[in-house]
């Protein structure tokens, strides 16, 4: 596979990571004022919990700075996989209007995937 695409896709999906998963923690960016009931309800319970919304974003703050820096590369995509299929059930189910964003993170996840695929082999033997 192409370093170069590999590197930029590594690059702009760690940034994106370390961007909404610093969010989290200190909301910087406008919360999207259209949005449906049961989505809306939703994030009210994940913030109602007090652990979730923190628990998210250091995830993704801590592999997208694994894939920032190239440490662990692997470790930051097995650790992002449960929440991009999260993102990607939450706008399938309840916000099927802001799906793009979460399907070109998994896009950019499975490249990324194929790329490193000798590291994870031998986990599907």
């Amino acid at each position: 596979m192409n370093t170069k695409l590999t590197m930029v896709l590594r690059i702009v999906l760690g940034l994106v990571l370390v961007i909404f998963g610093a969010n989290k923690f200190y909301p910087f960016m406008p919360q999207p004022e259209e949005m449906s009931i049961a989505a809306a309800s939703f994030m009210q319970a994940l913030k109602a919990t007090g652990y979730m919304f923190p628990l998210i974003g250091a995830v993704e703050v801590f592999s997208g700075l694994l894939l920032l820096f190239k440490k662990s590369v692997p470790l930051a995509l097995l650790l992002l996989a449960p929440v991009t299929v999260n993102i990607l059930l939450f706008h399938i189910a309840l916000e099927p209007a802001t799906l793009v964003p979460g399907l070109v993170i998994l896009i950019i996840q499975i490249i990324l995937f194929y790329a490193y695929w000798d590291k994870f082999k031998t986990l599907f033997n």
